[in-house]
């Protein structure tokens, strides 16, 4: 593995790391998008596929999103839009850097700033893949229908976060107020319909984070995109 040096448009350096290929011709270059909370490491999930990416001969690029991780940023300061910043960073330096077929693998609130990015982001993929993503965030954050989304982003919540500038998500993240916001203006539907880059989804039909029905949806009206279930799994 190695540590290269990203650095956003606006100047924040995010942490990241390169998974190379076993020796053998090279299959691609897969970024590793992580959702919110989390960092480049993803719980240890983004390592293990990672790992298994690079055994399969692929070049893994992850890196944390500002304010998550050892990234530059604060917490209170991550926004959706710095969050496109980004990955900007990250599409640019593996284009410049890791050259080959270019494809994504987004988690959970790594598919917002993905989603919204495929307007110029489209053409250049190969393949998209999602896991437990958030493709509506009215119903995962504005009208939340999962028991996580229920406890986090509450009207109770949003008054909290106006009121203090922050809440709590998870016990460990300070979300803040202009992040809250923000998930009140965006529509994911329009540049996902729009892409025409392959996608996978995986999810987990009675996740407790990300809502199901919102992915069901979401796969029946999109062409190229399949969506594998993983029955009874439950994701908290």
């Amino acid at each position: 593995m190695s540590e290269p040096e990203l650095i956003t448009l606006d100047g924040v350096r995010l942490d990241a790391v390169v998974h190379h290929p076993d020796p053998r011709p090279r299959r691609g270059t897969v970024i590793y998008a992580h959702g919110i909370t989390a960092d480049k490491d993803e719980f240890g999930t983004a390592v293990r596929v990672a790992d298994e990416l690079a055994r399969s001969g692929h070049t893994v690029l992850r890196f944390s999103f500002r304010g998550h991780g050892t990234s530059g940023g604060t917490q209170r300061g991550a926004t959706i839009a710095g969050e496109m910043l980004d990955l900007e960073a990250a599409v640019t330096y593996a284009a410049e850097e890791l050259p080959a077929p270019l494809s994504l693998v987004a988690s959970s609130f790594g598919a917002v700033s993905t989603l919204l990015s495929l307007p110029w982001l489209d053409d250049r993929l190969h393949r998209l893949v999602l896991l437990r993503p958030v493709l509506d965030l009215h119903r995962t954050f504005v009208e939340p229908e999962t028991p996580w989304g229920r406890q986090h982003y509450s009207p109770e919540q949003r008054k909290l976060a106006h009121e203090q500038g922050f809440v709590l998500v998870n016990g460990t993240f300070e979300l803040g107020r202009v992040l809250f916001e923000e998930l009140r203006h965006h529509d994911l539907a329009h540049p996902f319909q729009a892409s025409t880059v392959p996608v996978l989804i995986v999810q987990g039909d009675q996740d407790t984070v990300v809502p199901y029905d919102a992915a069901r949806q979401a796969a029946a009206t999109r062409p190229s995109c399949h969506l594998h279930t993983l029955t009874g799994a439950i994701v908290q």
